[in-house]
């Protein structure tokens, strides 16, 4: 699954060390996640109350929303190290047998994109997590032999976009679950001022609210879109954002007012103009826009669900009035499909 680069998603680039700099320290830094954030004070406060480990911490929710930097706070509130790695990465039991043994007492181990870890891996991860043992087979065949090593007690952080790929006795094992919600306005308009402040970039209350706004209530694309308009400003206008430049900044790039690339609305367009808004199934849509039917449902289709641009129907995709109000088509729609249809595929 690939989003091409897009400005407006929310994944990670290897590009973007910058961001890593402008996240938040401590949990008084955290604007936004109110109750995520006021649920790991009691659980953090306890822990140290307590000279215990944090229990095991799983954040889900859609990406560029905060969960990396959630683990650094603990980790920093905790005052122990952290250790990152992604479950990718950790393709044979021994990989993660060597992490876990490099593990001080009260360390945390952040595992990202948790849901990708292998069966053999995890059967690994089940006693570490719970009993902070690790067993460990030394040879093959009838000689083969089980050892049993004693772990420092640590803590896991696991995040993951894909709550319901995760396999539920892994699930289960973690002591407290977060779901991370989208940003409102007024903490985007927090975070670019904060990100402006450390960047020093000269920024107008109205440039905030223009970035913020385009900014899909998401932390990473605020300050990708950030940097972006700052290149704008110090080439075309004098260094300084103000809400106009912004607006040119971010129409240069095809980013509407509501954060809308050119991809999401050649979606919308595709849906109203090529099947008169629907329903039409995934595939069709799919094919018609030249992209991968997963990327469309997990990287395009959240937000604009979100904005009540789309519905799902059992029969396919369907393009809602304020689709047709956003995209400047009239809605003509006078009669609705039969619902006895059969699902089209």
């Amino acid at each position: 699954m690939s989003d091409d680069g897009r400005l407006v998603s929310g994944g990670q680039r290897q590009n973007e060390r910058e961001n890593i700099a402008l996240r938040p320290q401590f949990l008084q830094d955290i604007v936004g996640q109110d109750k995520v954030r006021e649920n790991l004070r009691i659980i953090i406060d306890a822990a140290h109350a307590r000279k215990e480990p944090v229990d095991h911490l799983l954040f889900y929710g859609p990406p560029g929303l905060g969960k990396t930097s959630l683990a650094h706070v603990v980790a920093n509130e905790m005052k122990v190290n952290i250790r990152i790695t992604s479950g990718p990465a950790i393709e044979r039991a021994g990989d993660l047998a060597a992490l876990l043994t490099h593990l001080k007492q009260f360390d945390i181990l952040f595992i990202d994109e948790i849901h990708r870890l292998g069966r053999a891996v995890e059967e690994i991860l089940y006693p570490a997590m719970e009993d902070f043992v690790l067993d460990i087979v030394i040879g093959k065949g009838p000689a083969a032999k089980n050892v049993r090593l004693n772990l420092p007690r640590f803590t896991v952080i696991g995040a993951t976009t894909r709550l319901s790929l995760l396999a539920a006795p892994l699930r289960d094992r973690f002591g407290a679950r977060f779901r991370m919600e989208f940003y409102d306005q007024p903490s985007m308009e927090f975070i670019i001022n904060r990100a402006a402040n450390m960047l020093k970039v000269e920024i107008k209350p109205e440039g905030v609210s223009e970035i913020a706004r385009r900014s899909r209530g998401t932390p990473r694309v605020a300050l990708r879109l950030l940097r972006r308009v700052r290149d704008y400003a110090e080439t075309r206008a004098e260094g300084i954002i103000t809400g106009k430049v912004a607006g040119e900044a971010l129409s240069l790039m095809d980013i509407d007012h509501l954060g809308l690339d050119d991809t999401d609305r050649r979606i919308l367009a595709t849906i109203i103009q090529k099947f008169n808004g629907g329903p039409v199934g995934l595939d069709t849509v799919a094919a018609a826009t030249s992209e991968d039917p997963a990327t469309i449902m997990d990287v395009y289709e959240p937000y604009l669900l979100q904005l009540g641009f789309l519905d799902r129907t059992p029969r396919g995709r369907t393009a809602t009035r304020h689709a047709y109000e956003h995209m400047g088509i009239p809605y003509d729609r006078t009669t609705d499909n039969d619902p006895q249809q059969p699902p089209l595929f």
